[in-house]
């Protein structure tokens, strides 16, 4: 499948891809969040602030890390000592090049109560939360 759609697609086309799928993401999450802001202790908001840290900046995308930290600091408003706005907090800050920031809150979504019902998202978590603090490690 890969092959074809390698035929299909030249490569400069695939950030045009990229680009369109990122956007329909953004439109997803917002609208959950119109209906339901604090749904699933606010992951709405951790993931569109992760979007927006992730996707390039203008003139290629609409990232922007101002408002992705606005995003995950609503989230962990909503979640202050949950897994996954801690962990992708700590991305954050690991993408800005603060890794005592970041060690911070890696740290915190280590110490994260497990979820009962999500037992293997929150094995998986853990995983890349070790390797999030590894990476900070290599850095200092």
């Amino acid at each position: 499948m890969r092959l074809r759609l390698n035929r299909l697609i030249s490569p400069p086309d695939w950030a045009r891809v990229y680009g369109e799928i990122a956007k329909e993401a953004r439109k997803a999450l917002e609208t959950a969040l119109q209906l339901d802001a604090t749904a699933l202790d606010g992951s709405a908001y951790a993931s569109l602030g992760t979007l927006y840290y992730k996707v390039p900046g203008w003139p290629f995308g609409f990232g922007d890390d101002g408002k992705a930290r606005q995003l995950l600091e609503k989230a962990l408003a909503i979640n202050p000592d949950g897994i996954d706005p801690n962990y992708f907090y700590a991305d954050y800050w690991y993408e800005q090049g603060d890794y005592q920031q970041a060690a911070k809150y890696a740290n915190k979504a280590l110490q994260a109560a497990p979820r009962p019902q999500r037992p293997l998202a929150d094995a998986e978590r853990r995983k890349e939360i070790a390797a999030l603090l590894q990476k900070i490690e290599r850095k200092k």
